[in-house]
């Protein structure tokens, strides 16, 4: 992997991005140079991956340590809170997007949300 690769991962993590090599490029990637030279390639994820919703869903994730469906209860509920604080829950079915992405129904959403 280039230098560059390795030190962008973290951001292309983050905005639902991939690096690939400079020879396998597709047309909707980006080429980032080093040192005057093509060095990698970024390639966004499709528009459906990274919804606004989506790349909130991620960040918590990465920010509890796993997958939502995977978490205990306790986390499960966190998650929720902190997509509200986000704004969540002020996108488009988004209810039922967090429900799907926990692992839960719509029903235990509502209750996560209405906890104190």
């Amino acid at each position: 992997m280039h230098p560059l690769a390795a030190a962008i991962t973290p951001l292309l993590d983050r905005i639902g991005a991939t690096a690939v090599p400079v020879e396998e490029r597709g047309p909707g990637d980006v080429v980032l140079h080093w040192d005057g030279a093509p060095a990698v390639a970024v390639r966004l994820a499709g528009e459906e991956l990274t919804s606004a919703l989506d790349r909130m869903i991620a960040q918590v994730e990465t920010e509890l340590g796993g997958r939502l469906p995977d978490l205990p209860r306790a986390d499960k509920q966190r998650a929720v809170r902190l997509l509200e604080e986000r704004g969540a829950f002020t996108l488009r079915k988004s209810v039922e997007a967090v429900a799907q992405a926990l692992g839960v129904s719509r029903f235990t959403v509502y209750n996560y949300l209405n906890r104190d």
